[in-house]
């Protein structure tokens, strides 16, 4: 019998914008060094944080609410100077994060 793999939840935020610097930087690098860097990729970034920084602050917590939040709002960007697209963003979003936590990407542990 298969198991449903449990949500995973972020701690309460306690510094919105400074988690949002975190991941700008860290996302920044990682957009950077996963293809080539690109000018864009500094905006990719600043965008992603903001999306994820207004989430925390309204009190969103579940890794995947977050994910699905920078897919659907990052929709809007336009990536036509870029090679990624907005769920490589949110996906890389979710490694990050998971990295954070000490969680292993491949198997959720």
């Amino acid at each position: 019998m298969t198991q449903a793999i449990p949500p995973i939840t972020l701690p309460p935020s306690e510094n919105p914008q400074l988690e949002g610097e975190w991941l700008q930087e860290r996302l920044l690098r990682w957009l950077d060094t996963e293809f080539i860097p690109e000018t864009v990729n500094h905006k990719i970034a600043q965008r992603a944080a903001q999306i994820f920084v207004r989430q925390r602050m309204e009190g969103e917590n579940d890794l995947g609410s977050l994910v699905i939040a920078i897919v659907t709002e990052m929709q809007a960007f336009d990536f036509s100077k870029s090679f990624y697209g907005e769920f490589a963003i949110a996906n890389a979003v979710s490694d990050l994060l998971l990295e954070s936590l000490g969680i292993d990407k491949c198997c959720g542990q």
